[in-house]
């Protein structure tokens, strides 16, 4: 037999070999249980959902403004904001409590008659007045502040703080982490089995929202004006819900 068959004879042997083994590992640890350890597994899903009490309220503004070139609409749009931020102050108000939301220039371009026409630059600035829901009485005196102004009411709602959001966001997923848990024990209880260590965890979902009192239709006209003056004098913060699901996978034993 020539050096080419031994060596061709020998990488066939190891082949066979290694083929041999690998099927040994793996009858193995079927027989070891690999396979059904994991699907000795349990996934649940938990769910919380709080009552809690709105701390905040906020007033949306919006300050619109055009003019013939960018600085126009800008300067224009300037002037409304400084008023309305004296207005406030004036009524007691921090210069902290009033946030800007957005700002943005822009040309005004339109379509007529299938070509693009210039109407100037338009400037827009979107303004949160915030306030502890105590001083809610203050409300009908920001929405005048605003539209005296010149700003337009786009809004009210009742909002947590971000200390309270992230208090009962763990709260939630405290409580829902405990609901998972207590549904894993209730089903190894029932296929004679007991709850193991946690594989792993995942949060779905956090439902925060803040809750709507007013909102304006047509853009903060008047009558809007009237009818918001009329929903926040009728409108005492409540209880409301906030939730949180989480997923966690369990080994029962």
């Amino acid at each position: 037999m020539t050096n080419t068959n031994i060596s061709n004879s020998v990488k066939i042997t190891l082949i066979i070999a290694g083929a041999v083994v690998l099927l040994a590992l793996i009858g193995y640890l079927a027989i070891n249980g690999f396979v059904n350890k994991n699907t000795n597994q349990v996934t649940v899903d938990g769910q919380s959902s709080i009552k809690v009490t709105p701390d905040l309220v906020t007033v949306y503004f919006n300050v619109e403004t055009n003019g013939s070139t960018a600085v126009d609409a800008k300067d224009a749009n300037s002037a409304i904001v400084n008023k309305l931020t004296y207005e406030l102050i004036a009524l007691g108000f921090d210069r902290e409590d009033i946030q800007t939301e957005g700002f943005n220039i822009y040309e005004d371009i339109r379509w007529e008659n299938d070509k693009q026409k210039s109407y100037g630059f338009k400037a827009t600035h979107q303004i949160k007045v915030e306030m502890n829901t105590s001083s809610a009485s203050k409300i009908s005196e920001v929405i005048d502040a605003g539209v005296d102004a010149g700003a337009l009411l786009q809004y009210i709602n009742f909002e947590l703080t971000t200390q309270k959001q992230n208090e009962y966001k763990a709260q939630a997923l405290r409580e829902a982490s405990l609901d998972a848990k207590t549904k894993a024990e209730a089903v190894a209880s029932g296929l004679g089995k007991r709850v193991g260590k946690i594989i792993s965890i995942s949060t779905s979902n956090y439902d925060y929202r803040p809750w709507p009192i007013y909102y304006s239709a047509n853009g903060g006209v008047a009558s809007d004006v009237a009818e918001a003056k009329v929903a926040v004098n009728n409108i005492q913060p409540g209880s409301q819900e906030v939730s949180a699901y989480v997923s966690a996978t369990y080994r029962i034993v």
